[in-house]
């Protein structure tokens, strides 16, 4: 039996003798590798966190001593030191989620996989438990170093170190990326503080030289100790932390177990708030990750655990849709700018940013100042293109709101991953975003059906210089062009008797939708049904024309992949209701609820966004079939 299959809690951890734990990190590196092989899920920063995870549990006592990761897809070690196991069904349904999750265990805190928030979690834990005299637990965040590019973490920062005593421990785990490499000033001084250990080195010869010195030696030292931030600023300039109040350890090696022991132990008796900056690297024990220079397999699907390949070749994606438009726009419009939240391969701004490389501003996990930095570009006669995941453009909504429609600003958003997302889980899902443009006055959003219609409608977008835009697309496989039979004004009919004949439903399909929506209308035409299929494709604002099509049908149903609440079908309903229509609305989108981790199509079908599911529900409403 291994050393890992002994484990079933933190306690059954402590427990080890120190020799054991380079044995239980190599198990663990090997499980990680040939599980997540199979299921695919964030590898390369838990290879990187293993010797961290299993310091920061022999140190403190999880749960009495609260353990708050970010973000969460750094927890697989963590998960298997609380008792967790079977990863044979990771990140599907009824499997382990691939981010901490409080209804698998009193060890994890924080469910949310948006970054940067740790450390507000963390300070306000710690208050808590001190109001209630608690003051022998302990809280430790756990955050990258990408992620503190965000400025939330330096608001909660600036208020934890002005709080003296407060017991918290905060472990920079600084691998030099976030997705990809961390870029920005904060980088820069991440980096210097990495390759400069010179201060201590220098303090120990004072003390040892001097303190041999007779009679001025001593006071000499002394002298040089109470100078100490002058000099550290100079040696080591880890004083911009000690200068906001925290007490800085590090660096320290993050693969040597004994080294962070020492390190956490230290910072768990300080007895006030405390930074240990923990160095480790991203892929850590497994060579297929380490050189991979793009993201060292950040996030992989199911690939050959030998190789790192993938055993299938991927398909053309909707992102690779974005990429290729993107350039091609990019050669045509020098004033066509591109800017991302730490995401330019995954969000498809690399092939952009390879032929314009001054034209790609990488913000780090800053969404708030990526949108206002584009509402300045704008300003100053630039077009930016703002690429972001669908459930990312919530952190910024005041800036989309007062910063961006406010003033006009000629900005483009596209958003990816937008729609249900799945495997991720609650905080992924791209299921906010329509709502949220619904309130925006002047915004404009459309929701491309195809490949053909991204290429289309992100070329519509950035001609639009007085508002802002939005393109949303989904996550996966991009489906083959779905053609309109005909165009009336600004929609696409994609269904339907031809001309202005009559019809018992009006299908409004919003973006990638129109497959189910087609699949909708041969159902119900089964049973007898007229049924006319449209695609407003810019379906923010609702056009006239959407209305005129409208005035041709008995009922009018929406289907949307966006939170059915303030959504598309919304929209279409007040539009119709001001325009004096009174025909039925039904409206089919996901409901107002988290959802859990599953596939996108399980999810889906359990929202009931399926041509079945909707097919059966509309026939009930439309009150007959033929006879």
């Amino acid at each position: 039996m291994g050393v890992l299959q002994t484990i079933s809690s933190p306690a059954d951890l402590r427990a080890l003798p120190a020799e054991q734990m380079p044995q239980l990190a190599a198990e663990i590196r090997d499980f990680l590798v040939t599980e997540v092989s199979k299921t695919g899920g964030h590898l390369g920063p838990n290879l990187g966190v293993v010797e961290l995870t299993i310091a920061l549990h022999r140190v403190f006592d999880s749960p009495r001593d609260a353990i708050v990761f970010d973000t969460g897809h750094q927890s697989y070690v963590h998960k298997l030191l609380t008792g967790r196991q079977d990863f044979s069904k990771l990140k599907k349904k009824g499997g382990l989620s691939g981010y901490p999750s409080r209804a698998e265990s009193v060890h994890d805190v924080v469910e949310n996989s948006h970054a940067s928030t740790a450390l507000s979690w963390a300070d306000g834990i710690a208050k808590a438990r001190r109001l209630k005299g608690e003051r022998g637990r302990h809280t430790v965040a756990v955050i990258g170093d990408g992620a503190l590019t965000g400025g939330m973490a330096w608001e909660a920062i600036n208020n934890i170190a002005a709080d003296k005593d407060l017991p918290l421990v905060i472990v920079v785990n600084d691998n030099e990326r976030s997705y990809a490499p961390t870029t920005g000033g904060l980088a820069d001084h991440l980096a210097t503080l990495r390759t400069t250990r010179g201060y201590e080195r220098f303090l120990d010869w004072g003390k040892n030289t001097l303190s041999r010195t007779p009679v001025v030696g001593s006071a000499m030292y002394e002298t040089l100790h109470g100078v100490k931030k002058g000099l550290k600023d100079i040696v080591a300039p880890q004083g911009m932390f000690e200068d906001l109040g925290l007490k800085y350890l590090g660096p320290v090696d993050g693969h040597d177990e004994t080294a962070l022991e020492h390190a956490f132990r230290r910072a768990r008796a300080y007895g006030g708030p405390v930074l240990v900056h923990v160095i480790t690297q991203k892929g850590r024990g497994y060579q297929p990750a380490i050189e991979d220079e793009a993201d060292q397999f950040h996030a992989v699907g199911v690939i050959n655990p030998e190789t790192g390949l993938p055993f299938e070749a991927g398909g053309r994606i909707w992102t690779d849709e974005f990429n290729d438009e993107m350039c091609a726009i990019g050669e045509r419009r020098p004033d066509v700018v591109a800017i991302t939240a730490a995401m330019l391969i995954p969000v498809g701004l690399d092939g952009f940013a390879a032929k314009f490389p001054d034209r790609v501003f990488d913000v780090g996990i800053a969404e708030q100042h990526a949108v206002t930095m584009a509402s300045g570009l704008a300003f100053g006669g630039m077009h930016p293109v703002v690429a972001v995941y669908a459930t990312f453009l919530n952190r910024a909504f005041d800036q989309l709101l007062m910063d961006c429609a406010l003033h006009q600003a000629g900005v483009t958003f596209v958003l990816d991953r937008a729609g249900i997302t799945g495997s991720d889980g609650a905080s992924h899902n791209g299921m906010w975003d329509m709502t949220l443009g619904n309130i925006v006055p002047g915004l404009r959003l459309a929701a491309p059906r195809d490949g053909d219609q991204v290429r289309r409608q992100l070329r519509e977008a950035v001609e639009v210089s007085d508002a802002p835009t939005v393109i949303r697309f989904p996550n996966g496989d991009v489906a083959d062009p779905v053609v309109a039979t005909e165009q009336w004004g600004t929609v696409d009919v994609l269904h339907g008797p031809a001309g202005r004949e009559p019809v018992d439903l009006l299908l409004v399909s919003v973006g990638s939708l129109a497959p189910t929506a087609l699949g909708v209308a041969a159902k119900l035409e089964a049973q007898g049904h007229s049924v006319r299929v449209v695609d407003p494709r810019w379906v923010l604002p609702v056009s006239d024309d959407v209305v005129d099509a409208a005035r041709q049908a008995g009922a009018v149903a929406v289907i949307e992949d966006n939170l059915v609440e303030g959504g598309i079908g919304s929209a279409v309903t007040r539009a119709l209701r001001e325009a004096g229509l009174s025909q039925p609305v039904h409206c089919h989108g996901i409901p107002k609820r988290f959802l859990e981790h599953a596939s996108r199509s399980q999810l889906l079908e359990e929202v009931g966004l399926t041509a079945d599911a909707i097919a059966t529900a509309l026939a009930a409403r439309l009150g007959h079939t033929a006879g």
